[in-house]
């Protein structure tokens, strides 16, 4: 299962990013976070069911400074081609 999510909120300049990496990195997932220009970050998550699962909770717990609004997600079906969960400058 592959998904891609755009979060918005307070989630730039916040440490949102390096937080989310850490502990999606620990799920048995490919992909990448990276910020947008409209003040979103990006997340692309690709493994199983339920881990993509879980990396949405992760998405939505943040980082200690962050505020997450909303989490809005879409099924992509072609592979990510990542080999490992990256943060993207």
């Amino acid at each position: 299962m592959r998904l891609r999510a755009r979060v918005s909120g307070r989630v730039q300049g916040v440490g949102y990013r390096a937080s989310v990496h850490r502990r999606i990195s620990r799920l048995n997932v490919v992909g990448y976070v990276r910020n947008m220009p409209d003040g979103s970050v990006e997340l692309d998550v690709q493994g199983e069911k339920a881990e993509v699962e879980k990396a949405l909770k992760e998405a939505w717990e943040g980082s200690p400074f962050s505020a997450v609004e909303s989490v809005e997600t879409e099924e992509l079906t072609e592979p990510s081609g990542y080999g490992s969960f990256v943060i993207e400058r």
